[in-house]
Parts: C-alpha cells; sequence; structure tokens
C-alpha cells in the first residue's frame, strides 16, 4: 500500500468517525479558507482582519444609554462575536447565516470581539 492510499484510507476513516459537529467544523474552516479570510483562532487584538463563518447566535442587549446587537460568528477554529452600537436589529443578521465580516479584533472578557464591522451576507444554502 502507498502513502497516498494509506493518507487516502486514514481520511476516510476519520471522516467515518467524527461527530457532525466535527464535519461541520471542517467545511465552515475550508469555506473560510477559499475566501481568503484569516481563522477566527488566529486573529490577535489589534490586527485588522476579514473573518467568514455562520452567525451562531444574534442577541439584542437593551443598554442604559446604548442599545446593541451581538452575533457569534463561528469558522470552525474560533467565535469572533460581532457588536453593533447602536442597532436593534439588522435585515440578515440572524442565527445560521453565512457572512464574511471585516474589522479590527478586540478583546472584552476574554472574547475577541469586532465593533461595528463591515459585513457581507452569502446567499442562503
Amino acid at each position: 500500500m502507498t502513502t497516498e492510499e494509506r493518507t487516502g484510507l486514514r481520511r476516510f476513516l476519520s471522516r467515518l468517525t467524527a461527530t457532525d459537529s466535527e464535519l461541520d467544523a471542517e467545511e465552515l474552516q475550508r469555506d473560510s479558507a477559499k475566501c481568503g479570510a484569516v481563522p477566527a483562532g488566529e486573529c490577535r487584538r489589534g490586527q485588522v482582519v476579514s473573518v467568514s463563518g455562520r452567525l451562531r447566535t444574534v442577541a439584542y442587549t437593551p443598554r442604559t444609554n446604548l442599545p446593541t446587537l451581538e452575533a457569534d460568528l463561528y469558522d470552525g477554529s474560533d467565535v469572533v462575536t460581532l457588536v453593533f452600537l447602536g442597532r436593534r436589529s439588522i435585515a440578515g443578521i440572524e442565527p445560521g447565516r453565512q457572512l464574511t465580516a471585516r474589522g479590527r479584533i478586540a478583546i472584552r472578557d476574554d472574547r475577541k470581539v469586532i465593533y461595528n464591522p463591515y459585513y457581507e451576507l452569502e446567499a442562503p444554502r
């Protein structure tokens, strides 16, 4: 058996034994790499990045003086929270939606955050 055949067999067996969430994470990482985005797991504070993935949660957070809409973007490697200041809702920003967001990474409560990112929604699949 050649090395290439062993690698193919190993890949096949790992896909058979992988959970749905692991397969989903692999697919998201491939899609993210295709569009040239930086993996969320490699993003550092202060870095201007483009991240691509799927929105897991979207929550409106009423604040005393400034409402915010927060959305967790998962790309298969890590989560980046997108914070839209002064917004109660945004058409198309909903759980399960694919998008690419661009902005500067900040750290809040040990979480990666992008405030008021530029974003592009991808067509629903």
